[in-house]
């Protein structure tokens, strides 16, 4: 028979304690914190000195579990009868236990259904960390489960439902949040329901029949890429735009936009037309500061090597950003970079190719940082102080880019002065930049990768060699996410597909300009023709095509008297052998094949 009683403690004595004795009992007797006389029983500690008792407020249960192991559990009852209620419920899921009714893992599972869901999503945390995931991830996950959970009302982990959850999103929708966001939430709170099941603390997922948000009916931010004009425009204007900005001109301010008696003008923005006259100002105001010109000369061109860098590679900010001298391989043929797996979106660490004019221009940039921060090191007199490292060479982990973190604001300024987006007003006073095109697409810093995925496609490469570029575990994310059809040559691929004139031996006017050669379109099919066709089956390369000769009849030269399978059955022939016999009910003499020499004969 278990029992219940409530545990003691032992404590020194507080400050300012008083002994009495009260019925033959040694007491303590002094003032609490709160302006209160306490009492307690005083008794000798293992080091002689006294020490006062004390007594918890609540019961605890002591009894023996299934497996005739002594436990003991805190009921959190202060009445007596309340707490032996428990015990009596422990002690009939300990015999059902011990008679094989529950398992150990059934029974250990009903103790974790009273746990706080908060531990349970410490506990989660902490095995998400141990796995590996970055601590944006865990950041994330911890945001993203708290805010469902105390939106839900859920406070153990038996008080996790399905209908809460989903009357939660569906108010989430109606306040207008995007499904990928709904979608991030409920993975969330899911991902800490399948880890239960995984560590014996659940059952079965209350959760798992909750369907998914449609993402691509409820797209907010839809990207898309840019041309090759629109790129050699960001480029230029990236590398000009940073000394520009000192030669830019004042304008008066209207007076509804006036803040003061002095606020009378502003500075006009830059236009892709007016960057070469304002570097040309930019230069005369700073003739006497040849050092800040050098600075932003240097700073424009690092801007542009980082947007070319993503373009060509597609490597994501956060990976450009972890880049490293040491990462580089630049001598080699071709050139890498090595991405570490820590660094990576998939944590499987990558080498990512890089073409010849790439490497070309990180070679110039890193050669000309080296002397930068050799120059950096001279003394007042002009002597040069040892380096950290031998020779000009930079340490290897010195960062290749000093990615900043606003980058997304400086490129809308880009697009602004490129004339690829406009400044519009929100509201009087208040501007703000337009990205979108006509379909509602628009541009941000990750649309330099969406731009390296549609550039991939136009060019012609393979899907699953643009899958391996992209570092994309599904091929479906390749070709309909990352690419951009409106870019694609569309036009040229359909102008590849065979002529199909409405009378019989009657050429088409676009055949007959192939002919002719006056047909401009022979360049633009010779890319589409060795691009791969997606979707359709392979078509064996034997079957020929007929020529209309001897008055409508097909012939065809050199083909091979096959069957259409390897071995040898009694199966039809293919339409080499058949093609003869096939002249309508009319031919009342078909000719078989020449068996011997494998040709047909007429």
């Amino acid at each position: 028979m278990g029992t219940v009683y409530r545990k003691t403690a032992t404590k020194p004595l507080p400050a300012g304690a008083k002994i009495i004795v009260r019925k033959g009992q040694r007491l303590a007797e002094w003032i609490d914190g709160r302006e209160k006389r306490r009492t307690a029983p005083i008794t000798v500690g293992r080091d002689g000195t006294d020490r006062i008792v004390i007594t918890a407020r609540t019961y605890t249960a002591k009894y023996r579990d299934g497996a005739g192991v002594v436990q003991e559990v805190a009921t959190g009852c202060r009445d007596e009868s309340a707490a032996r209620s428990i015990l009596t419920d422990l002690e009939r899921r300990a015999a059902r236990v011990k008679g094989k009714i529950l398992t150990t893992a059934e029974d250990r599972m009903i103790d974790h259904q009273e746990t706080p869901l908060a531990d349970h999503l410490e506990a989660y945390l902490v095995h998400l960390q141990a796995k590996g995931d970055s601590d944006v991830h865990l950041a994330d996950t911890r945001r993203l489960a708290n805010k469902i959970i105390a939106g839900c009302g859920f406070g153990r982990l038996a008080d996790v439902r399905r209908e809460p959850v989903e009357n939660w999103l569906v108010q989430r929708a109606s306040e207008g949040m995007a499904a990928r966001t709904r979608n991030s939430y409920l993975q969330a709170i899911r991902g800490l329901c399948n880890w239960c099941i995984e560590t014996g603390r659940l059952a079965v997922n209350p959760l798992a029949r909750i369907a998914k948000a449609d993402e691509t009916a409820d797209r907010r931010r839809q990207r898309r890429a840019l041309t090759e004009e629109e790129l050699r425009r960001l480029l230029d204007v990236a590398r000009r735009r940073p000394l520009a900005q000192y030669g830019r001109l004042t304008v008066p301010k209207p007076k509804a936009e006036r803040k003061g008696r002095r606020d009378t003008w502003k500075m006009e923005p830059l236009t892709f037309e007016d960057l070469d006259a304002a570097t040309d100002r930019a230069r005369a105001r700073l003739a006497k500061n040849p050092q800040l010109v050098a600075a932003m000369e240097a700073l424009g061109r690092e801007r542009a090597l980082i947007y070319k860098t993503l373009v060509l590679t597609g490597l994501r900010k956060g990976e450009l950003a972890s880049l490293t001298v040491g990462q580089l391989v630049l001598d080699a043929a071709p050139a890498f970079l090595v991405l570490d797996a820590a660094d990576e979106k998939n944590r499987e660490g990558s080498t990512v190719p890089l073409r010849a004019d790439l490497a070309a221009d990180l070679r110039q940039w890193l050669a000309d940082k080296a002397k930068a921060a050799q120059e950096a090191t001279r003394g007042p007199a002009g002597r040069v102080l040892p380096m950290p490292t031998a020779g000009p060479a930079l340490p290897a982990d010195t960062l290749v880019f000093a990615v900043p973190h606003g980058l997304v604001k400086i490129l809308d300024r880009d697009l602004v002065t490129a004339g690829i987006a406009r400044r519009v007003e929100l509201a009087p006073g208040k501007w703000g930049i337009d990205k979108r095109d006509e379909r509602g697409r628009t541009i941000d810093v990750h649309a330099l990768r969406h731009t390296f995925g549609t550039l991939l496609s136009k060019g012609g490469v393979k899907p699953r060699t643009a899958q391996a570029a992209m570092r994309h575990a599904k091929i479906d994310l390749t070709m309909n996410v990352y690419t951009d059809p409106k870019l694609l040559d569309v036009a040229g691929a359909v102008e590849t597909l065979p002529d199909l004139p409405l009378v019989v031996g009657q050429a088409s006017e676009s055949v007959a300009a192939k002919a002719t050669g006056t047909d401009d379109s022979a360049a633009r099919q010779f890319a589409p023709g060795f691009a791969p066709t997606l979707g359709k089956p392979g078509i064996l390369g034997s079957i020929l095509d007929k020529i209309a000769t001897n008055g409508g009849k097909a012939d065809e030269a050199g083909a091979v008297a096959v069957s259409a399978y390897p071995v040898k059955r009694k199966d039809p022939l293919t339409t080499a052998v058949n093609g003869p016999f096939q002249r309508g009910r009319g031919d009342s003499n078909p000719q078989p094949p020449d068996r011997q020499s494998g040709t047909l004969t007429n």
